[in-house]
């Protein structure tokens, strides 16, 4: 898309990125909240949590972020990111914003000379997986992850 920028998430921006990530969490199944959506971001951004990307359209509109979580390989000695949320407005889907999110996620890799990136999706998330796969992504097929909730 055109005339679209993609920067990092500051202070300033909450108010109006806590709005997409309301969209993106009921797109989940999950209630609105923005009032716990705007405390959870800020609290991401205010401790150094994770690294948020937004897109920004020329009109300054939110369309888009990206949030990453760091994470350590022992194995590998060195740091991952997690790409744990990838959403777009739906106006602005089929336009090239998620590959331009994603292309940051991969820059921000490189930058912290990380050995790359994780994430996951559910298997019938048909769009996200083809998205993927088109940035380079490969199904871990060897390994069986596990998750345990309290």
């Amino acid at each position: 898309m055109k005339d679209m920028m993609i920067r990092k998430a500051f202070n300033d921006d909450v108010a109006g990125l806590a709005i997409l990530f309301n969209e993106y969490r009921i797109f989940y199944g999950k209630d609105s909240d923005v009032e716990a959506a705007t405390i959870f971001l800020t609290e991401r951004i205010k401790n150094l949590e994770s690294e948020i990307f937004i897109a920004v359209s020329n009109d300054g509109s939110f369309v888009g972020f990206v949030q990453l979580y760091p994470l350590f390989s022992s194995t590998r000695m060195k740091r991952l990111w997690l790409l744990n949320d990838l959403y777009v407005h739906p106006e602005y889907r089929g336009q090239g914003v998620s590959l331009q999110l994603i292309d940051k996620a991969m820059d921000l890799a490189i930058q912290t000379k990380a050995a790359g990136l994780m994430l996951e999706t559910a298997k019938n998330n048909d769009i996200g997986n083809a998205l993927y796969l088109k940035t380079g992504f490969v199904v871990d097929k060897d390994h069986n992850f596990y998750s345990w909730d309290v």
